[in-house]
């Protein structure tokens, strides 16, 4: 299997914050999930407007995450993600950089909440066989940071060839379908590890 696109490493707080801006991250996450799309899809797939959300397209083009693609009809150019993930890297020492990662965090887990939600509102008019497939599940691990960084890059090298936006060999029926992922040290109320 040939080598898969590096995520890209955001490590700048002003592209952080832009990323922070809800709107602005659910417009790449869903060109990332979907493949290319005019402002006019990308509004009716994230409850906006198109001319709000071509402004925001534009904002996320100068930073290098989306660009204009070929139209095929003649008429409204799609936007396309130029990404195939993000990598925020760990929180770091910064606290200008570690704010802004921490924004782009809650932003995102909002996005996974109301992603969640969407679904189990709308499970029941599923097809059955993607009821059946879909799950939400929740694990307590023991482990040591060595092994929780091996599972993580064992989970992410299963995931990674089932990506949208580089897998060309998606079969007929086919979805975009969201897998979260959260691995972390459980903390008690007063913030230390749990024993």
């Amino acid at each position: 299997m040939a080598e898969l696109p590096p995520r890209k490493r955001v490590d700048d707080a002003e592209l952080l914050r832009a990323l922070a801006h809800p709107l602005r991250s659910a417009l790449l996450h869903h060109l990332m999930a979907v493949g290319p799309r005019t402002a006019s899809e990308c509004a009716e797939a994230v409850g906006s407007t198109a001319s709000n959300c071509s402004w925001h397209l534009r904002r996320l083009a100068r930073h290098g995450l989306v660009e204009r693609a070929e139209a095929t009809d003649g008429r409204e150019r799609p936007w396309r993600a130029l990404q195939v993930g993000l990598d925020f890297g760990e929180l770091g020492e910064d606290p200008v950089l570690s704010r802004a990662q921490l924004a782009v965090v809650g932003t995102q887990l909002a996005q996974e909440q109301e992603l969640t939600h969407r679904y189990l509102d709308g499970v029941d008019g599923l097809d059955p066989d993607w009821r059946a497939a879909g799950a939400l599940n929740a694990y307590s691990l023991r482990v040591t940071p060595a092994e929780l960084e091996r599972l993580v890059h064992a989970i992410d090298a299963l995931v990674r060839p089932y990506v949208g936006a580089i897998r060309e060999d998606a079969p007929a029926g086919a979805l975009p379908v969201h897998v979260g992922l959260r691995a972390f040290a459980r903390l008690g109320p007063d913030g230390k590890p749990v024993p």
